[in-house]
């Protein structure tokens, strides 16, 4: 186990002496003066601190140093943005009181903590690039209080959101974010996640009412009570929700929570273009006709569908074009008239001999949603050996989204590689996802420059080069770029003042200002005007 670590930190020793690059950021030259081995604890000492946690802990399998273990929670086949760097040891903490013992001891230490949900976001936000001990959530499952007439629901970070909406049912309530079936609520705070449902209902940052943190040298803090409404102090929930742990570990969530619709239906709409599909989107969305969800998939992942999808999938033979996915929710004869209004909306937009496919039946509705919801997984599953998966998304105002989806589905489909959109487009947001051979230097460089052209072009049109994915390692470098060096400066100073030592996930969202080495020319700084010309 010894010589495995070892052979595990001098890799990651050599790969952060020579530089390390930042997957969909810019490449980062440590220098000796700014060499994070010299402040963060080394392996030896990363180890005996776990040591010490696990007796304080006292419990079975509290702490594991599996390298095979390690391994997995350190690489993610969802993201290019993976670190080289691997924790020590990763710790199993149950309740509040076992995160104080773990922050106390590697704070103490300057051993990294960084925590781990679900292991599903795609910005690197759980990567370990200066080592640490990998705090994993997912026994805090507990569902500590349901408040049913208060509308409210109190969790630890490791309920999945799926299994809570199972358990509210019977209340009649449920918590409306939906992003990958596997996402964890402590996670889903930590990167203000979204997901299909955004449209109508918003993203994490509207639905939590108070958090309970513990911060970086162990104190416990809540940062707000139940009332749905306070105007006492700062709003540090907002702080802490989409930090990525930087400022803190989350061990309870108190979430807003809403009633479930009397009914619900879908459709799928195909187009002949991506152009007319993302015209067809901006029209529905001016419409205010109340939509649940309104998602788009383009040709590529349509036809990823009929080869791989589930049976249910492939039970109906989807055409292989540009499709817009809806989701209606409301009273039986609400939808009717959405679904109608909906109808004549689109007309315009779609080709003579193309069918608008309405779920005439529960079964069918189910068949025609788990299409949408199965894209992701179904492009990782199936990619060709050796490739890599680059995701990533942005999100502009609502009258820009035809033109920037439009001209990078040109971009990326001009590579020469399977590429593909998709996207929550009622609210602005869509996803670039693209299969490259990470050996191919053409290749890496091409999808590189697709990623921090689409980017840039979000930032040119007053947008965002994160909707919700957060910013990781992989957009770093980018954050800048988009609000500002006085606010990632404000950033940084905060950062400073709650967490001292920068033990908490480090290298995530702001850099430690030594950090800040050489950027190469393919970095961020003047990316909208090189890259835009």
């Amino acid at each position: 186990m010894t010589a495995s670590f070892t052979a595990a930190f001098l890799g990651c020793a050599v790969g952060l002496g020579a530089g390390f690059y930042l997957a969909n950021g810019p490449s980062v030259y440590l220098t000796k003066d700014n060499d994070p081995r010299s402040r963060y604890a080394d392996i030896p000492t990363t180890l005996r601190v776990a040591s010490e946690i696990e007796r304080r802990l006292g419990f079975p399998d509290a702490v594991s140093y599996n390298k095979d273990l390690l391994e997995q929670y350190g690489h993610s086949d969802l993201s290019t943005s993976n670190s080289p760097g691997r924790a020590a040891a990763v710790v199993y903490p149950r309740f509040t009181d076992d995160v104080v013992v773990i922050a106390k001891a590697c704070h103490a230490s300057r051993v990294p903590m960084i925590p781990y949900g679900a292991g599903s976001s795609v910005e690197g936000n759980f990567s370990q690039p200066h080592g640490g001990i990998i705090l994993d959530m997912s026994r805090m499952d507990a569902i500590v209080a349901t408040h049913a007439d208060d509308l409210d629901v109190v969790v630890q970070p490791g309920v999945n959101w799926v299994e809570l909406n199972t358990h509210l049912a019977p209340s009649g309530l449920f918590a409306p974010l939906d992003p990958s079936p596997t996402a964890t609520i402590g996670g889903m705070v930590s990167t203000n996640c979204s997901g299909t449902n955004a449209f109508r209902y918003g993203t994490m940052k509207d639905w939590v009412l108070n958090l309970t943190v513990v911060l970086a040298d162990g104190t416990v803090l809540k940062t707000r009570r139940r009332p749905r409404k306070t105007s006492a102090g700062y709003n540090l929930t907002s702080v802490f929700v989409g930090a990525e742990g930087t400022l803190g570990i989350i061990t309870e969530v108190t979430l807003k929570l809403a009633p479930v619709p009397e009914a619900t239906s879908v459709a799928a709409v195909p187009f002949t273009t991506i152009h007319a599909a993302a015209s067809a989107a901006s029209a529905l969305i001016r419409s205010g006709i109340p939509l649940a969800a309104l998602e788009l998939m383009d040709d590529a992942q349509m036809a990823l569908l009929n080869r791989y999808g589930s049976p249910a999938v492939r039970s109906r033979l989807w055409a292989e074009s540009p499709t817009l996915f809806l989701r209606f929710a409301g009273t039986t004869p609400g939808i009717l008239v959405d679904s109608a209004r909906t109808k004549e909306t689109l007309r315009p937009f779609v080709a003579p001999d193309i069918t608008m496919h309405f779920a005439a039946t529960k079964a069918e509705e189910h068949d025609i949603w788990a299409a949408r919801k199965e894209a992701l997984f179904t492009m990782v599953s199936t990619r060709p050996a050796g490739t890599e998966i680059w995701s990533t998304d942005v999100a502009v105002p609502i009258s820009r989204l035809t033109e920037i989806i439009e001209v990078s589905k040109e971009e990326c489909s001009g590579l020469g590689i399977w590429a593909s959109v998709i996207g929550h487009v009622g609210d602005g947001n869509f996803h670039v996802a693209m299969l490259y051979d990470p050996r191919s230097e053409a290749q890496r460089r091409g999808v590189e420059r697709c990623v921090k052209r689409m980017m840039a072009r979000a930032l040119e049109m007053e947008g965002t080069v994160s909707g919700e994915h957060g910013v990781g390692i992989g957009k770093i470098g980018a954050l800048e770029e988009e609000v500002g060096g006085e606010a990632v400066g404000l950033m940084r100073r905060l950062k400073g003042v709650v967490d001292e030592r920068w033990v908490m996930n480090p290298g995530k969202v702001v850099e430690w200002r030594g950090e800040r080495a050489q950027v190469g020319v393919e970095g961020y700084p003047g990316m909208i005007r090189r890259l835009m010309g």
